[in-house]
């Protein structure tokens, strides 16, 4: 999890995520809420950093917990908000962390792709996205306006589309110069003027384990 540049807008998140991500944005609503409406509970979502979801996901159950560096063991009341959360003592299937930026919510999933079963759900207030690639190179993206799913499609395969052309929604064409989830991370850019800071991403977002 080294540093990376941020000059550009949402590309670096390809490079920082190199090992498989899911990238969504909700339009008008906030993280909690995007959390919720994927499945969450509020009482069950918690802070977190990228390195502390990360070392849950990864985690041994077998092993002692005060192998995990972000966590005081001897700290009853964390371990307590983590165990009843779901976080310990199994590690999760997956963590989805959100953050906000520019009215809309923004969730960050490592390997995983739990959001993209209610990208509809998630577009309620106006237009949600989603970018998913998995660790073997396979993207897939998702668009949703108004509660109904507009499209899926994995740019270069246009054959392989479920819902709009991407051209028609959300507007996208795909030139094949770079790799499907980086041109469309940059499509998002430009269509949405979205810059989000790797710091931010990588301080305590509110976060929610699923099994």
């Amino acid at each position: 999890m080294n540093q990376v540049p941020t000059e550009n807008g949402l590309r670096w998140i390809a490079d920082a995520y190199d090992t498989g991500f899911t990238f969504t944005l909700s339009e008008g609503l906030s993280p909690h809420e995007l959390l919720r409406r994927v499945g969450a509970e509020e009482s069950h979502i918690v802070p977190l950093t990228r390195s502390a979801a990360y070392e849950l996901l990864l985690r041994d159950e077998e092993h002692h917990i005060s192998d995990l560096d972000f966590l005081d063991w001897e700290d009853e009341s964390a371990v307590a908000q983590l165990t009843d959360a779901g976080f310990l003592p199994a590690p999760p299937k997956t963590i989805v962390r959100a953050g906000s930026v520019a009215g809309w919510a923004y969730a960050l999933e490592e390997f995983h792709d739990h959001t993209g079963a209610y990208l509809a759900e998630l577009s309620e207030q106006g237009r949600a996205f989603q970018v998913h690639r998995n660790a073997k190179g396979f993207c897939l993206v998702g668009h949703a306006c108004h509660g109904d799913a507009m499209t899926s499609f994995e740019p270069g395969m246009p054959h392989l589309t479920n819902g709009d052309p991407a051209e028609a929604a959300p507007g996208f064409v795909y030139d094949g110069d770079e790799l499907g989830d980086v041109a469309f991370l940059r499509f998002l850019e430009g269509e949405l003027g979205i810059h989000l800071r790797w710091e931010e991403t990588e301080a305590e977002l509110p976060a929610a384990a699923f099994t």
